[in-house]
C-alpha cells in the first residue's frame, strides 16, 4: 500500500499559477477552477484551496500568509482583493461553489 505524499505548496503553486494566468475574468478563473478539479484533489487540498480563493496564499495557524511576499505563491484574485461591494463578493462566492 502506497501513500499519496500531502503536498499543499505544490497544490497552492498550480492554483495561484492557474488564477494568475486566467486574470481577473471571474469565468476564466471558474473554468479553470472546474477544469483543475479534475486533475487534482480538491478534498485533500480544501484548507488550502479555501485559503487561496478567500486570502489568496496559504495561511499559517493565526492567519498570516504562508507567501514570503514571492508574487509566484500569491493572487490578487480572491475575496480580500475583490471590491468591496455586495456584488463583487457574491461573485466570488459564485465562483469557489462552482
Amino acid at each position: 500500500d502506497e501513500k499519496e505524499k500531502f503536498e499543499p505548496t505544490v497544490f497552492r503553486d498550480t492554483i495561484v499559477q492557474g488564477l494568475n494566468e486566467a486574470g481577473s475574468d471571474l469565468e476564466a478563473i471558474a473554468k479553470f477552477l472546474d477544469a483543475t478539479g479534475s486533475r487534482l484533489d480538491y478534498r485533500r487540498y480544501a484548507d488550502t484551496l479555501f485559503d487561496i480563493l478567500v486570502a489568496g496564499s496559504m495561511l499559517a495557524p493565526g492567519g498570516t500568509r504562508i507567501d514570503d511576499n514571492d508574487k509566484t505563491k500569491m493572487t490578487n484574485h480572491c475575496v480580500f482583493s475583490a471590491d468591496e461591494d455586495h456584488d463583487a463578493i457574491r461573485n466570488y462566492a459564485q465562483v469557489s461553489e462552482g
